[in-house]
């Protein structure tokens, strides 16, 4: 293969090929770095423009698995229903590139990302972006800018651009944004939790001072403060900005001619705008206040047909695009001079919340988490570890196990539109990975299989960030225990010069008519996810800073209200599975276990529970399908931890002792000696007459004089005395 370029970035190069493969294509990329190898390439359809006022840009990242040489799991050995990885990749590269394209374009647009040869230590989604805009940079569409994408992490505090998987895993931080070589485009951010030292167990000296004390540790979120978010960011700026400007200065030798294509004319008949403006002022205004997508369709609907009746010879289409001016104008001019949004809400000001816990019966707990016109009914289930989801990415030298899961579904009835619920779709996954990635950090799982499914059945605004809100409570609902309170908002901004405002907890209107829209979710103190897309050009870090801000005096709004909900929280006893964790003295999980495990195996079995010692910390986890069986085994484990020591006795043959009758079977019964070990005395030996059968002669409880016969091995054999 012979590269045409190769740039040294800051820890990593990356080489370029231009003119081997793909040539059918407008634009094409083959890279290689280290011995990751992807082909990037760019097709438009030149016969076809689209009319409607979108985009019609498609992107695919496709992995093969003999990149990592393997051949696909499971009954088909060929590569078929794209991975959540490949789909969530394909979304960050689309939602990079699409702000390049020119204003008018309408050609059917394919850009395909295929992984050939993989590194186990490639950051696969910076390679994807990169390539694909190197594919789109020397393409012949006409655009003259590169996007690229910079990763930061934070391992032990020292933050690291750009990391190997390696040190991603190690990191409290995951941070992902692209732009160009002037202007930051995208972000998306999560926190990474894990378990830190806490404190230590204390020890009586008295017990055995020669045992060290067990660690307790706790789960903490790493939530990430606003302050520190932004230095972050201000080094992966710079170090994207610097990247871009030795992209397009090695790719602009290679640019393909500019292709002559025809742009969309989209030309707004402003005699029709003046006239709404002067006569319809007022119905526009009106139809603003219509909250529901669907309700103010319908009145923008009724407001055109209301026109073409007086005026037969204009095209409904042209009224359209004119309606929809003046009441972006209107939406836009009223936020910036008047400080009001279309519904009367200040700029900061979060719309009304309703929260329900718990109103499924039967599922283990759930949350009906109302904000405004956006509704969100999040559910939790609760199960093991073999409940885990599989998945293996190219990366991976096996397949891991996903044990929290959120799952977001978007019927059309939640925007009031007539269509069929269908298989899983793009926004889908990406708004339930953006509402798992706020969650995740909070929950110490610790062998515990989670999964929230988050039903939309109202949506005007913000629907991922009602399902982080709505998840959050139905953790609470169950019983599972959280690190921090997590809340999440939408924010928007409206600009128009040196003018600007931020908006807190938009709305379907001021999203679809605003400049961007930037997800945060976190604690009060810190955000643990953020997602971020800019519509027009780029942000300033200082706005940025503002908005950071602003959201994180919604978020401890939105906290206060959630914590109050919280009071009112009634388990759904009887169905909510239960596990509780604590701590004993490892010198005491002998006596938990009992000999050959017998103690461990009667407590499982009289209260329903399954039970996991660590045997070097002494922590003890209690699972059972009820809170009072699992509670009841707590007591149980923790009254023979507290029992007083009875002092082992050196027993001998011939020697006479009173016993209890602790167990009854076929062949004799076994009898507790005086302290606590256990002796068999053999049927035959229980009286001098015949028994028929143990129980005729003993119950369980009663007190008997036995004597000691022999010893065999560990085994005591008993006579009556």
């Amino acid at each position: 293969m012979k590269y045409n370029v190769k740039i040294d970035l800051e820890n990593r190069s990356e080489e370029y090929s231009f003119t081997e493969v793909a040539r059918q294509a407008n634009g094409s990329a083959w890279v290689k770095s280290g011995n990751t190898v992807i082909l990037a390439t760019v097709v438009i359809d030149e016969t076809e423009i689209v009319k409607d006022d979108f985009l019609p840009l498609t992107v695919q990242y496709i992995e093969k698995t003999y990149a990592a040489g393997k051949i696909p799991g499971g009954f088909f050995k060929r590569e078929t229903k794209p991975s959540d990885f490949e789909t969530l990749t394909s979304r960050i590269v689309d939602r990079s590139l699409r702000p390049l394209f020119p204003k008018g374009f309408g050609h059917p647009t394919q850009i395909t990302i295929m992984t050939f040869s993989v590194d186990a230590e490639a950051d696969l989604q910076i390679l994807a972006l990169n390539a694909a805009s190197a594919a789109l940079f020397v393409s012949d569409i006409d655009i003259n800018k590169s996007v690229s994408a910079v990763r930061a992490a934070k391992i032990d505090g020292e933050l690291i651009l750009n990391p190997t998987l390696s040190q991603l895993n190690e990191s409290t931080l995951d941070l992902y944004l692209s732009g160009t070589k002037d202007e930051l485009l995208m972000i998306e951010m999560r926190s990474i939790g894990g378990e830190r030292v806490n404190s230590t167990l204390s020890v009586d000296p008295l017990m055995d001072p020669t045992m060290s004390a067990p660690i307790i540790t706790t789960h903490i979120s790493n939530a990430v403060n606003e302050d520190e978010l932004i230095s972050v960011l201000e080094e992966a700026e710079k170090l994207l900005f610097a990247n871009n400007v030795k992209y397009e200065d090695s790719f602009q030798e290679f640019k393909k001619e500019t292709l002559e294509i025809e742009y969309k004319a989209h030309v707004i008949n402003e005699e029709m705008v003046d006239y709404v403006r002067k006569h319809h002022f007022s119905d526009i205004k009106s139809a603003m206040n219509q909250m529901a997508k669907s309700e103010r369709s319908t009145a923008l609907r009724a407001l055109r047909k209301k026109i073409i009746i007086t005026q037969e010879h204009w095209d409904e289409v042209e009224l359209k695009d004119a309606i929809e001016k003046v009441k972006r104008e209107q939406v836009r001019a009223q936020i910036l001079e008047e400080r009001v949004r279309a519904d009367g809400r200040a700029l900061n000001e979060i719309r009304p919340i309703f929260i329900s816990t718990n109103l499924l019966p039967r599922a283990h707990s759930s949350c009906l988490f109302t904000r405004g016109q956006t509704q969100a009914l999040v559910v939790l289930t609760i199960g093991g570890a073999k409940d885990a989801q599989m998945f293996e990415t190219l990366t991976d030298e096996s397949a891991q196990n996903e044990n929290f899961m959120v799952h977001y579904n978007f019927p059309g009835f939640s925007v009031g539109e007539a269509s069929p619920i269908m298989g899983t779709k793009r926004r889908e996954l990406g708004h339930g990975n953006l509402a798992k990635r706020a969650l995740e950090p909070i929950v110490d799982l610790d062998g515990q299989t989670i999964r929230l499914v988050s039903e939309i059945l109202e949506s005007n605004g913000s629907s991922s960030m009602a399902t982080v809100c709505g998840g959050y409570m139905a953790l609470r609902a169950a019983d599972i225990d959280t690190s921090d309170t997590i809340a999440g908002i939408a924010m928007g901004m409206v600009s128009d010069g040196d003018k600007y405002a931020i908006l807190s907890d938009i709305m379907g209107l001021e999203d679809h008519d605003g400049d961007m829209d930037f997800k945060v979710t976190g604690s009060k103190e810190g955000i643990t996810a953020m997602q971020m897309d800019i519509k027009l050009g780029g942000i300033s870090l200082d706005i940025l800073k503002e908005a950071l801000y602003q959201a994180k005096e919604g978020r401890s709004h939105i906290i206060d209200i959630m914590q109050e909900a919280e009071k009112e929280i009634e388990f759904n006893e009887g169905v909510l599975p239960s596990t509780d964790f604590f701590h004993i003295h490892p010198s005491f999980i002998g006596d938990i276990i009992g000999q050959a495990g017998k103690t461990i195996r009667e407590i499982i079995e009289k209260f329903e529970v399954a039970i996991d010692i660590d045997k070097k910390v002494g922590k003890v986890k209690v699972t059972g399908k009820s809170k009072s069986g699992v509670k009841a085994a707590r007591e149980h484990i923790e009254g023979i931890v507290n029992a007083p020591k009875v002092a082992k006795i050196e027993y001998k043959v011939g020697e006479k002792y009173k016993g209890i009758v602790k167990k009854i079977v076929d062949f004799g019964a076994f009898i507790e000696l005086p302290d606590g070990t256990d002796g068999l005395i053999h049927i035959s030996k229980i009286s001098d007459q015949r028994v028929d059968k143990v129980s005729d002669v003993l119950k369980e409880g009663d007190e008997i004089d036995v004597e000691i016969l022999e010893f065999k091995g560990n085994k005591i054999s008993l006579g009556r005395a």
